[in-house]
């Protein structure tokens, strides 16, 4: 039984891709991170198009190395083959959108960890868990990787499983164009030509542009060198051709590229080529390995090359497949992809990492509330945080589904050292109790400093609105509600949006549901909604469907606790939990309430204070879990 659809191997990096657009290199002031290398780019490519991928390369002991091993498992990539190498560093690019045609690039690859790859490092057992194995040129460059990329695909086509090469062509990896030159993408060499036809035969499948298959073919006739490819391999040859779409061989290479088999085209504006050949390799191999008809394969590999041209960056431009059948369905309606709104909400939303499904939250970013409490000092209020990060971390214990609620003015410290714990991380953005809402400074006036929060803080906004609101309360609020939400998904951070009527007006089975239309009116997607416990199941049934109306893509709902008695809570679980909408709930006074009071005035001591807390978030917890259980069983727990 194969678990594996394909195991890319090859080279991997973290790309570092300039953030300003139409400056050269040299001008560059701020980066973008991502991961990068063709063969990691495929086998993330073809993950988010659902299939079962892997990769065999290498990465360093160090911070980019664990980077790039996590944004991998993040993309649902089988990490078993990426080596781990204490010798070497991580490979590094710097890249850089100049203009339609020129895109710098900078590899940093000097004895890189990838380049450390042996054929000790190929596990037979490994590579027999594949269908496919799939192969870039750049590891046929050096004698070492060279080697454990033909024992790799030896052993594939001794398996009787298919293999694939992406020719992945740049002139300097192979020494025969200078540092300076990483944006060349061919140089005519005799030796490289000779490397390449020498295993062109292992292959199944062969992947390239025009000037990469003159490489492979050692002419820059491209009808010469398709037919000078073919005389050593009966792969089907797949010829890219830019703007044109791309044409797939099976036989005899006719007298013009038009005769071979294509696919449909899709006009889009060329805003980045960087990683479009691996995207496009991605949709191909979803429909080759499918079984799909090469017109069909096509259509998958340039809509995914189209993504990509499309986008900033490589991985993160790529399309789940539901995105790819929203667009092959909805058709294009604007040609810079990146720009249609429509598209990149589900583009964001089919891609978010980590599953969340459930989030039961220990909120402690309470600043009011505590400023209020007898004993409470600045320092005091931060120290406590630190005890209710330790007690939200004692029950977690390593285990998924676990959150909390945390504010970077009284509990920074808390808030910074719960980065990595794998908690679900909420950050408040407003200013306690304020209406008409106000921010926390520390949020700057435009909201820029949103560029320095961690990428795992989820910005946490509180409304105090009602539908009865006069329009100059509501116009004002609305307007702080979708700029910070505009600049939250602008700095690719995840948004909560809570509201509480119930503070303003009296409420009814419509309150709420009418609050979130109008919101989403605005076109404001909320990533997570946070909403008061309903009392009847009307008022949450309506909620949820003015939810998946508007956004069937939603992370879903946590409900709020408000300071309730555990009796009351479990209630007001019993009834969200009939909701799978509803993924959790977060708690705050409930838990900590009576610690922080007795801990300020010097009653408790910390080990106390952590202890009750811990044995309260875990019975809120247990009592979640038992009315998500019933629910699902029908009420009969």
């Amino acid at each position: 039984m194969k678990t594996l659809d394909l195991i890319t191997i090859g080279r991997s990096s973290v790309d570092l891709y300039g953030a300003q657009i139409g400056g050269r290199l040299e001008d560059m002031r701020s980066f973008d991170k991502y991961i990068g290398g063709s063969p990691t780019n495929i086998a993330c490519g073809t993950a988010r198009l659902g299939m079962k991928s892997a990769v065999i390369t290498g990465v360093g002991d160090e911070h980019m190395g664990r980077f790039i091993v996590e944004q991998l498992r993040a993309e649902g990539v089988n990490t078993d083959g990426v080596k781990v190498d204490p010798a070497r560093l991580t490979a590094l690019v710097l890249l850089g959108i100049r203009d339609q045609d020129q895109f710098p690039l900078i590899f940093y690859r000097e004895n890189c960890a990838d380049m450390g790859l042996t054929v000790d490092d190929i596990d037979e057992g490994f590579i027999k868990q594949a269908r496919a194995v799939v192969a870039t040129g750049t590891h046929l460059s050096h004698p070492s990787v060279e080697a454990a990329t033909i024992k790799a695909l030896t052993i594939a086509r001794a398996e009787g499983m298919q293999t694939a090469l992406d020719i992945d062509y740049r002139p300097n990896l192979w020494g025969v164009a200078g540092h300076g030159d990483g944006e060349s993408r061919f140089v005519e060499s005799a030796a490289v030509t000779a490397k390449l036809q020498a295993s062109l035969h292992l292959f199944d499948l062969i992947v390239g542009t025009e000037e990469e298959f003159h490489i492979a073919g050692g002419s820059t006739d491209t009808i010469a060198a398709l037919r000078a490819v073919r005389a050593v391999s009966n792969a089907t040859l797949v010829c890219k051709r830019g703007a044109a779409g791309a044409v797939a061989f099976t036989g005899a290479i006719p007298d013009t590229l038009d005769e071979g088999a294509a696919g449909p085209g899709f006009p889009i504006e060329v805003f980045n080529v960087l990683g479009a050949g691996d995207g496009f390799m991605s949709g191909l191999l979803k429909g080759w390995l499918d079984g799909e008809d090469w017109p069909t394969a096509l259509k998958y590999a340039n809509a995914c090359g189209a993504f990509a041209v499309s986008r900033h960056g490589c991985t993160p431009a790529y399309p789940s497949w539901e995105e790819l059948q929203f667009f092959f369905e909805r058709g294009i309606k604007q040609p810079d992809l990146r720009n249609d709104a429509e598209l990149e909400q589900v583009h964001w939303a089919t891609n978010r990492p980590h599953d969340w499904s459930s989030v039961k939250t220990f909120a402690f970013d309470h600043r009011l509330q505590l400023e209020e409490m007898e004993g409470y000092t600045p320092q005091k209020g931060g120290a406590f945080k630190q005890l209710c990060l330790d007690a939200a971390l004692q029950v977690q214990g390593g285990k998924p589904g676990y959150g909390i609620l945390c504010d970077n003015r009284i509990g920074r410290s808390a808030l910074h050292r719960a980065s990595g714990t794998g908690l679900w991380i909420g950050r408040p953005t407003e200013w306690p109790g304020s209406r008409p809402i106000r921010l926390e400074p520390e949020l700057g006036p435009d909201y820029g400093k949103l560029r320095e929060w961690a990428t795992e803080n989820v910005v946490k906004l509180l409304v105090f609105c009602h539908p009865d609101d006069d329009a100059a309360i509501r116009v004002r609020q609305e307007d702080v509600v979708k700029r910070l939400w505009t600049a939250s998904r602008r700095n690719g951070l995840e948004f909560l949006l809570e509201v509480i009527p119930s503070k303003v007006g009296l409420v009814d089975d419509m309150t709420t549901p009418t609050l979130i239309q109008q919101f989403y009116d605005l076109g404001i997607y909320p990533d997570w909604w946070k909403l008061e416990p309903f009392k009847t199941r009307a008022a949450w049934a309506n909620a949820v469907e003015a939810i998946t109306r508007n956004d069937p893509r939603t992370r879903g709902i946590v409900v709020l606790g408000l300071d309730a008695p555990e009796a009351e809570l479990s209630a007001s679980f019993a009834l969200a939990a009939e909701q799978p909408l509803v993924k959790g709930f977060a708690v705050g006074r409930t838990i900590f309430g009576d610690a922080a009071r007795a801990w300020m005035k010097g009653q408790m001591s910390d080990a106390d204070a952590v202890a009750q807390m811990s044995e309260r978030y875990t019975r809120l917890s247990q009592i979640w879990d038992a009315a998500r259980a019933a629910a699902a069983n029908g009420g009969m727990n």
